[in-house]
């Protein structure tokens, strides 16, 4: 069962930056794609065990420069970690800023 969470443009970037990186080091943890504002965790499986969703409007900017130092640290997190662990970066989709 994929577990769910769900935030909007009032999330605190550090307190959501620790739940996500505290959430990928506790798993086994494959990857996590960054899509906009969905944002999906898979195991080795490639099954998706945990799912982001944060309703920010990319026309925003305070939205979108929040939603960046948050992918900021994920990376950073994920770098730091040296496995296999990776991401896939789409953050910002042509799409969502017209």
């Amino acid at each position: 069962m994929v577990k769910k969470e769900t935030y909007y443009i009032d999330f605190d970037v550090d307190e959501v930056s620790s739940r996500i990186c505290t959430l990928m080091s506790r798993w086994s943890v494959h990857m996590i794609k960054i899509r906009g504002q969905n944002w999906q965790v898979y195991n080795h499986s490639n099954e998706v065990v945990y799912e982001f969703h944060f309703f920010i409007d990319f026309k925003n900017i305070e939205g979108r420069i929040k939603l960046e130092d948050l992918k900021l640290n994920v990376i950073h997190h994920i770098e730091s970690m040296r496995d296999d662990t990776t991401y896939i970066d789409e953050l910002v989709i042509a799409e969502l800023l017209y």
